[in-house]
This record gives C-alpha cells, structure tokens and sequence, in this order.
C-alpha cells in the first residue's frame, strides 16, 4: 500500500460525514506506519475504543469505512475465535463483532453490515507474520501470497454487503 496523507485518508469515507471524517482520530505518526506490508490500512480510535476505521483501494480509488465494535461486556477467556477477513485464529478478545453503517441512504437509515474481525484490525500485519496472535496457528497450505489474496477477496464482498442497494458512484 502506498503511504496516504491525512488529507487523503479523510477524504476517502464512504458512510460517515464530512465533519465526522474530520473529527476522527487518525493514527499516530502516518510515516512510522509499515506501509510495505499493509494491503488496508486499520486501527482502532484510542479516544473511543469501540469506534475503529479501515482505508483500502477499491476499483481505483480509496475507500474508508467507519466501524464499531460490539460492546459484548464480559468475554470469555477459554474461548478462541477467528477472524473472518485474514482467518487468524484469535483466543479471547482478539476478535470483534465490527459493523459498519451502509453507504448512501440505507446508511442514514440504520442499515449496517458486520464481519469480524481482529480487534486491532491488523490483518495484513498477522498474515504476513509481522504480529503474532495468541491464538493457535492454524495449518495451511497457501503461500503468504494466497492468504492475502483470501484475505483482499473476504474483505472486497464484505464491502460489496456495505455498498449493496448504494447509488453512490465510489463502489
């Protein structure tokens, strides 16, 4: 991914606000961030931890997602999960319910979608083995190469469910 400005980043959302978009908390220090292995950028707002943003290329241009995760209170720690865009085995918290509003009206209207995903949406960063999970390594035959591409066509239908009866010219 090539590195983004944050001029970029916040112009690139889909289904929130102008004024939203530019309110939010981008992370710190864009320059420091491992551009070179990332395929989306994500993260999580340490202002409001349940609020988190994802920015990726779709069809040419960028595209940024505003999501929230579930507020499920207690969570159990003998129980492991995955997460369904990168499919890295997470024990406890390591994944999140993540919904995001819909683009265009049925947005303002409520509609929303939801996958989850790792808590610190970090995807590209576990699949390439730059961040380790608690959880147990599953056994897999694909190349790293593979399970990005698994990882970039789980998240491309998630966003065509986002973008799913949208008359917005960005899908």
């Amino acid at each position: 991914m090539k590195p983004l400005t944050e001029d970029e980043i916040r112009g690139s959302f889909v289904n929130c606000s102008k004024g939203e978009a530019r309110r939010m908390n981008l992370p710190r220090e864009l320059s420091d961030l491992p551009w070179a292995d990332l395929d989306f950028l994500g993260w999580r707002d340490p202002g409001a931890p349940d609020r988190g943003y994802l920015v990726t290329e779709r069809a040419g241009a960028w595209v940024g997602i505003t999501l929230r995760g579930a507020s499920s209170g207690q969570k159990n720690f003998l129980k492991s999960s995955i997460c369904s865009i990168c499919v890295t085995p997470h024990a406890a918290s390591g994944t999140d319910l993540m919904t995001a509003p819909k683009a265009g009206a049925a947005g303002r209207q409520g509609d929303s979608v939801g996958m989850y995903m790792c808590a610190d949406l970090a995807c590209p960063l576990y699949v390439r083995g730059r961040k380790k999970s608690l959880g147990r390594r599953l056994e897999e035959s694909l190349t790293v190469e593979e399970r990005l591409a698994r990882a970039r066509t789980n998240l491309d239908r998630f966003l065509d469910k986002l973008y799913e009866g949208a008359t917005t010219t960005a899908a």
